[in-house]
């Protein structure tokens, strides 16, 4: 789900057309700085719930290892357990919670800054709905692939291109 401004979904949750209509998206914007070596890798992003008569957007810087633990959340997600992402307490979290019916339940707990949690069911997610966020993932990571490699603590160096 690329859009015509450059920004590509890293999650697209929604319930399906013609139903409630809610949704959760984590939109990335951009590199948060892109060229300077310590910020470069970082991805500067939202996470936007749309729901009845709430909508809400809290800014978002990822790093790295942030995607990492999402694709371990999704491993959980496709067991139908529950799962928490984005635990650092820098950023707004998100718990996402199966329920029996096949539905999934999205907590954001913005505690860094607004201290605000909004709660969202989606009660009809496309069956292949955790393959859907894995192809989001991995769009992600084409678009925006680590380029910056830490040498030793505190030193870092642009990624060498290792291909021929």
């Amino acid at each position: 789900m690329e859009s015509t401004d450059g920004v590509i979904n890293l999650i697209h949750l929604a319930d399906t057309p013609g139903t409630s209509g809610h949704s959760v998206s984590v939109r990335v914007l951009g590199r948060f700085q892109p060229g300077i070596l310590t910020g470069h890798d970082f991805l500067d992003c939202e996470i936007v719930i749309v729901a009845d008569s709430v909508s809400a957007a809290f800014p978002v810087t990822l790093l790295p290892e942030d995607l990492q633990d999402w694709e371990d959340a999704l491993a959980a997600l496709r067991s139908r357990r529950s799962a928490m992402w984005l635990e650092s307490g820098r950023t707004p979290s998100m718990k996402f919670k199966p329920d029996e019916s096949g539905g999934l339940w999205v907590s954001v707990y913005d505690g860094s800054a607004s201290g605000v949690t909004v709660t969202v069911p989606l009660f009809v997610l496309s069956s292949a709905w955790v393959d859907e966020q894995r192809d989001l993932l991995t769009r992600v990571r084409e678009v925006y692939p680590r380029e910056v490699v830490e040498t030793s603590p505190g030193a870092y160096e642009w990624r060498r291109d290792t291909r021929s």
